[in-house]
């Protein structure tokens, strides 16, 4: 069966590399027992068949525990002689219990084996939050860790740096105080949190917005569907240009040149998300895709408001903390 793929444009980093308008996102979620693992290599097969349908670019993190059926997959084509190394773009993250600069490198380096690769294209900072390993607060300033972000840099270990989860002011002063200006950014972003302002800064900087979650509620979350986004203004807009409203979500992150990272295990799904690049989305549209705006958040680490570098607005009640080690 041939497999038509699909044409994904690219965007310019401010170093001058080139990263793919989307990314196929690889957290598998998270239960009582802690981050949900792969089971019989079914993320290794999903990566497989994503570079089959014309995905290049793959999303992680080191404690998504990922890393290395990713890794696999990827070696496994470029070994077909499907993709070259260089033609593939892997963003993964800094985890929070590695924020001194002397484990930043130690951590790209377990990165790498895990992956079983030279290089890591883009290497974000997690959190701005530095924990110790039992997961207390540690005091590490979090420009201390993009100094250590810098040295894998000029290693040669990583390609490019950026941040994760940063609010503007954070961003701002990476930006000012940093030696090398962060390449990317990513944060959560859907029509129930757009983030305007942010994003407008960061690319008004340079600094390209990856967005993930970009479903919001239009999916099923901690066993809940909320209502919100699968009511008729998306469905008429989807109809008119013959997509899913699933498509024209991740439609309306492109209008706004931020890379949406879309997960899914379904081939369906894989196939359908990543056709987005030949339709375009009106200003009208765009206007009625805004009005969900309610600054809804589904990544909220309450448990951790009272770091003090915390980047999101505090709560009264924080949830309990699923990371803490006893």
């Amino acid at each position: 069966m041939s497999v038509c793929l699909a044409k994904v444009p690219k965007y310019e980093l401010n170093d001058g590399r080139e990263i793919p308008a989307i990314a196929l996102g690889t957290y598998l979620g998270y239960d009582k027992n802690g981050v949900v693992k792969s089971i019989n290599k079914q993320l290794r097969n999903v990566i497989l068949q994503a570079i089959d349908v014309g995905y290049r670019h793959f999303d992680t993190a080191s404690i998504y525990d990922t890393e290395e059926e990713i890794g696999e997959a990827i070696r496994m084509k470029i070994d077909e002689g499907a993709v070259r190394r260089e033609d593939i773009f892997i963003t993964t993250k800094l985890w929070n219990t590695h924020h001194r600069r002397n484990q930043v490198t130690k951590a790209v380096r377990e990165s790498l084996t895990k992956f079983g690769l030279d290089f890591i294209d883009l290497y974000l900072m997690h959190w701005p939050i530095g924990l110790n390993e039992d997961y207390s607060y540690t005091d590490v300033d979090y420009l201390e860790t993009w100094r250590g972000m810098e040295d894998a840099h000029q290693l040669g270990l990583v390609k490019s740096i950026g941040l994760s989860n940063f609010n503007k002011t954070q961003l701002e002063r990476v930006i000012t105080r940093g030696s090398v200006k962060p390449a990317a950014l990513q944060i959560e972003i859907h029509p129930q949190i757009p983030q305007t302002e942010l994003v407008r800064y960061a690319q008004s900087q340079g600094v390209v917005v990856m967005g993930y979650s970009p479903f919001g509620s239009l999916v099923m979350r901690y066993g809940v569907h909320f209502p919100g986004l699968d009511g008729p203004t998306l469905g008429d807009i989807a109809g008119k240009y013959g997509k899913t409203p699933a498509q024209v979500l991740l439609r309306w992150l492109v209008e706004r040149n931020i890379i949406p990272i879309p997960k899914t295990v379904k081939y369906s799904r894989l196939k359908e998300n990543i056709n987005i690049f030949d339709f375009q989305l009106t200003q009208e549209d765009m206007q009625k895709i805004n009005q969900f705006d309610d600054e809804t958040r589904y990544t909220m680490p309450s448990f951790w408001q009272t770091h003090p570098y915390y980047p999101f607005e505090r709560v009264d009640n924080p949830v309990p903390n699923p990371f803490r080690r006893s």
